[in-house]
């Protein structure tokens, strides 16, 4: 199961039979607005905090993809989930109310693809099957923990990144039909002594180059073999970063297949808002389990690489003038004969 020194590849290539993906306001006015299962009108959900509006979308995603694929709640084996909130207490509180035995996991917006791994490991292994992985973020409940209230009205520089308001789950199987996960590359911590909370793409670039590469090295297997490779939340400093980072250890992407999801989620029509682009444990989340995967069904990509980046900072670390550790895990994903 273990190629080279990071990568997993899964034998039995197990199935993503269903996903489901959530989403705000300001997502609702993007480009992928058609690719979300459900979108919300206001920030507060219904609910008396933030906090509580996004263990709401978390709880409708994993709901939503449940129904889709047929099934109940019973159905579910297990619940691997992580979000961006102190203790992830969206994912804990979602988790009593699924009701599933709980893998609870923190990879910062990293988290989409480290539990979609983790799962595809357990579901591989004949450890389980039935295994939802998701993870959710909410742009007002963030800026209160990470940066201002958004009420203060503070200004941002143009590296800043919009949280998106977001949860999207995928539920795997060992059988059905649907995208199947073939491989995922675990990345390494990487630390190039960024310290600005407001340069989130520039200091997660070398962690997402850092994965790439490995997931190159260890299956053997160039860029050309895949229709869209997507970073998580670069946003337009970070990739373009990562982009030329690639470019020094000789991995040169073809034209039109490299991209990253908080690029394109919100697009240019949102630029002024949105700053250098999308973040946030939602953003490679519904990306993925919406736009990319229905692409993917619609015949248009075959073969695609999601790479997921997260800064491992805390309001704390960020007292202590630490600087911010990144990390970034690669899954392989393949739809088709």
């Amino acid at each position: 199961m273990l190629q080279g020194h990071q990568t997993w590849v899964f034998s039995s290539r197990p199935v993503i039979i269903s996903t489901a993906a959530v989403g705000g306001p300001f997502e609702a006015r993007g480009p992928l607005a058609e690719d979300f299962d459900l979108l919300h009108g206001d920030l507060w959900l219904g609910q008396d905090s933030y906090e509580k509006a996004e263990k709401k979308m978390l709880e409708e995603a994993c709901e939503i993809a449940i129904k889709k694929a047929g099934l109940k709640k019973q159905d579910i084996q297990f619940f691997l989930c992580g979000d961006l909130l102190n203790q992830i207490i969206s994912s804990g509180f979602a988790a009593r109310t699924l009701g599933a035995p709980f893998l609870g996991l923190y990879g910062a917006c990293s988290t989409s693809m480290e539990s979609l791994a983790l799962g595809s490991l357990i579901v591989d292994s004949r450890s389980g099957n039935n295994v939802v992985c998701g993870t959710v973020s909410h742009n007002a409940a963030a800026e209160k923990q990470y940066r201002y209230p958004t009420e203060y009205g503070a200004q941002k520089p143009p590296t800043a990144q919009w949280t998106v308001t977001g949860a999207g789950v995928a539920l795997l199987s060992s059988g059905g039909e649907g995208p199947r996960v073939v491989a995922a590359t675990i990345g390494r911590v990487v630390d190039m002594g960024v310290s600005d909370p407001f340069n989130m793409g520039g200091a997660m670039a070398p962690a997402a180059a850092d994965t790439i590469t490995a997931h190159f090295r260890d299956l053997g297997v160039s860029p050309g073999e895949y229709d869209l490779i997507a970073t998580g939340d670069l946003g337009r400093v970070g990739f373009e970063i990562a982009a030329d980072l690639l470019k020094k250890h000789g991995i040169e992407i073809p034209g039109g297949r490299f991209t990253d999801c908080g690029l394109i989620i919100y697009g240019e029509n949102q630029r002024q808002e949105a700053l250098a682009g999308g973040s946030g444990c939602g953003c490679s989340a519904v990306v993925t389990y919406g736009h990319i995967l229905n692409r993917m069904k619609k015949g248009e990509l075959k073969k695609v690489l999601i790479v997921a980046t997260g800064a491992l900072l805390s309001p704390l670390s960020y007292q202590q003038k630490e600087s911010i550790p990144c990390i970034a895990h690669a899954v392989s994903i393949e739809y088709g004969p």
